[in-house]
């Protein structure tokens, strides 16, 4: 191919270029698509990118791109790749780094063509022959040209290497084909700066809402890491659906954009709880409000304790007193509200389940009285504080549940009002669902099952399974998965989950990955869950 059928001189092939770059999505395409364009441009062997990062003195090109074809080396640091090669800086001890040639291009904002790197001595050109030595190659030829954005700041530096001909053997670049490549460099440039900032929003957007998570999490220790182990749960159950070949999920996939749109919802699935009352978020016990309550129960049963005792010890004074018959009625008496005491601080700290008898035995205990300092005649137990003991699940009431659960509602509120772009369309719906039923009968829209997406039926059973396995619940012990399966089969025959994400979840074994990671041993006792099926 002669260099004139290499250059970009017609208007259909710059737009034809354009085009090829507009359609790359990622910065790792786009990058591996400017090299490859460059390369095929000007028949060259190798092509390095590098990348500019940071400001004045302190600017240096990172290596993002290095491909070899004959070598076989083909490096995208955007892509995952490691690439081992330290950035070059810009400036060296305050002054200019000339002696590199990609720095020099980035410094004087102009392309360099070295025709043969081992005979120039205006440039270093030691690294490049420790890889040859290495490697056996043979660097000759180089065309290094600057990418300046629309204001004329450099954003990078292309570089070409081993200029070949029509017979594949190594020659100089041309100074005819520089037109072209400077043409090449100034779309890419458009294209790499517009990707460059589409990342670097994302970059933001993404540091944002994990940001938004954790300070869900941190405002309570008793829900802290819950927002940051969805998105992990979430996708490993996702990732299982797109690995089903042959069962319900058979059809179901996921692209780069459905992933990440299923990430940022799981991440703000609970970013209503922002706006929810610290001591309702934070309620550790059931008579916990801003404080414990149970410390001023305590206090009154100290108190009867003492009243009762001096109760007996009068009548023990009167005469003819049967001072063993009430100092054993006064034992038997201070070890009942010892007994009372502890049954309230035990009932105080909640749990799976209250039975009914001792929900009876606190509304007994209610109607014991006290005398307050006033000398007046006061119950030991008020309503509320009744009621409150009464929970029989957890550690919240029914309008404190209520609050709480307001909290999704929230949610939607705020996902809603958000100006998502087309690919995350999706987030206030999957975000939203994981509080419905399959029946129809949960909150907040009661939708049933055919009404919610898949995605929102995984984070379903995804945020149950991590609050009955959590460690850091208050009012229960850390639930072995033995009982945490029961539960979720028990809910899938209630309609409440969704019953083929849950035989996934079982069936793929991702709830073991899961338990390696945040369960402790106590909690693995099991091997095999298909039985739960």
């Amino acid at each position: 191919m002669t260099t004139a059928e290499n250059t970009l001189a017609t208007g259909q092939q710059q737009e034809d270029l354009l085009t090829r770059l507009a359609a790359k999505h990622t910065l790792a395409s786009l990058l591996d698509c400017i090299v490859s364009e460059a390369m095929q441009l000007t028949n060259a062997d190798g092509g390095t990118l590098y990348l500019m990062d940071g400001d004045g003195e302190s600017s240096e090109l990172h290596f993002s791109v290095v491909r070899t074809d004959s070598l076989g080396i083909q490096l995208n640091g955007y892509d995952g790749d490691e690439v081992p090669m330290a950035p070059i800086p810009l400036y060296e001890a305050g002054e200019p780094n000339h002696h590199n040639v990609a720095s020099h291009a980035a410094l004087s904002r102009k392309p360099v063509i070295i025709d043969d790197a081992y005979t120039v001595s205006e440039f270093d050109f030691s690294g490049t022959k420790k890889f040859d030595q290495s490697t056996g190659y043979r660097s000759r030829s180089f065309l290094t040209q600057p990418l300046l954005d629309h204001q004329g700041e450099v954003i990078g530096v292309l570089q070409l290497l081993n200029s070949r001909n029509h017979n594949n053997e190594v020659g100089p670049f041309s100074p005819e084909i520089l037109p072209s490549v400077q043409a090449l460099a100034k779309y890419a440039a458009i294209s790499l700066n517009n990707q460059v900032l589409i990342h670097g929003h994302k970059e933001l957007l993404d540091s944002f809402i994990k940001a938004l998570a954790s300070i869900t999490d941190v405002r309570s220790p008793h829900t802290s890491l819950h927002c940051q182990r969805i998105p992990e749960l979430t996708e490993l159950i996702a990732r299982a659906a797109c690995e089903d070949k042959s069962g319900y999920f058979k059809d179901f996939q996921l692209n780069d954009e459905e992933w990440y749109e299923l990430s940022v919802a799981a991440w703000l699935h609970d970013c209503g709880k922002l706006a929810t009352p610290d001591y309702v978020v934070d309620k550790a016990t059931k008579l916990h409000m801003l404080w414990d309550g149970i410390d001023a129960i305590r206090a009154r049963f100290s108190a009867l304790k003492a009243q009762t005792e001096a109760g007996y010890l009068r009548a023990m004074l009167a005469p003819n007193a049967d001072r063993e018959a009430l100092e054993k009625k006064l034992a038997d008496e201070l070890a009942q509200l010892d007994d009372d005491c502890d049954f309230v601080s035990r009932a105080n700290t909640g749990g799976e389940f209250m039975k009914p008898e001792d929900q009876a035995r606190i509304r007994e205990l209610s109607k014991t009285h006290w005398i307050d300092a006033d000398g007046n005649r006061q119950p030991l137990l008020t309503e509320v504080e009744v009621d409150n003991l009464c929970i029989s699940r957890g550690t919240l009431n029914n309008e404190e549940r209520a609050t709480i659960n307001r909290h999704i509602d929230i949610t939607i509120e705020i996902l809603e009002a958000l100006p998502f772009p087309r690919n995350l369309r999706r987030v206030p719906e999957y975000a939203g669902g994981h509080h419905e039923k399959m029946n129809g009968k949960g909150f907040p829209r009661g939708l049933t099952r055919d009404q919610l997406s898949i995605p929102a039926r995984m984070m379903g059973v995804a945020d149950i399974f991590e609050a009955l396995t959590a460690k850091e619940r208050p009012y229960k012990k850390p639930m072995p998965l033995s009982q945490a399966f029961s539960i979720l089969r028990n809910m899938r025959d209630e309609e409440h989950i969704d019953p083929d994400v849950f035989e996934l979840f079982l069936r793929s074994g991702v709830w073991k990955e899961y338990a390696e990671r945040h369960l402790s041993e106590e909690q693995k006792d099991v091997t095999d869950a298909t039985e739960y099926l």
